[in-house]
């Protein structure tokens, strides 16, 4: 195994057919490096995924309708088990994170990939800094999606979240950043 490297982390972000990951799907897998030293960005793995049981009853899924991602892009997608140990070799490499953490790297440790370096969750490292009430109890705060967390930490650079692996997992590097920079992401 490769020694990991201090100065970089991967940030992950996956596209599925819904929010549980025993019977819902991975569709797209998105993983850039973040220079914790100049706050530059990589892609190092970006990917559309089949997995076996992607079929028509999935035609009508949340994300068809909700980014530029479309059924038939999956359909000749690369199988999942072929894209294992790439991810795998990745995640040897860096430390790991996600905006939501639990929902990627669930989905991922679900389907065999081992996470041996991983860090605290952006979202929830965000909650602390945005402090955005809850809406039925003012005495806790919510949990910030990723646009509400962009437009907190740049409020002059618009964004719209694509809702696509990579541009995700990019755009929340660099909330992920902001965070480090400001000491409230703790490597």
């Amino acid at each position: 195994m490769k020694k990991l490297n201090n100065d970089k982390v991967a940030v992950i972000d996956i596209e599925t057919t819904g929010k549980i990951q025993e019977s819902d799907l991975i569709l797209e897998i998105g993983i850039v490096e973040l220079s914790l030293l100049t706050g530059e960005t990589k892609i190092l793995f970006n990917s559309l995924v089949k997995e076996p049981k992607f079929g028509e009853e999935h035609r009508d899924t949340w994300i068809f309708d909700n980014s530029d991602l479309k059924f038939e892009n999956i359909e000749n997608a690369p199988p999942f088990e072929n894209l294992k140990q790439k991810i795998s070799e990745i995640f040897n490499q860096y430390p790991i994170t996600a905006y939501n953490k639990a929902f990627d790297l669930g989905f991922l440790k679900a389907r065999g990939i081992n996470v041996p370096k991983e860090l605290p969750c952006i979202m929830l490292t965000a909650q602390n800094v945005l402090k955005i009430p809850y809406k039925y109890d003012s005495s806790r705060y919510k949990k910030p999606n990723v646009q509400e967390s962009w437009d907190f930490f740049f409020p002059n650079n618009e964004y719209t979240e694509k809702h696509r692996a990579v541009d995700d997992a990019n755009h929340e590097a660099k909330i992920l950043f902001e965070l480090y920079k400001r000491g409230h992401f703790l490597i």
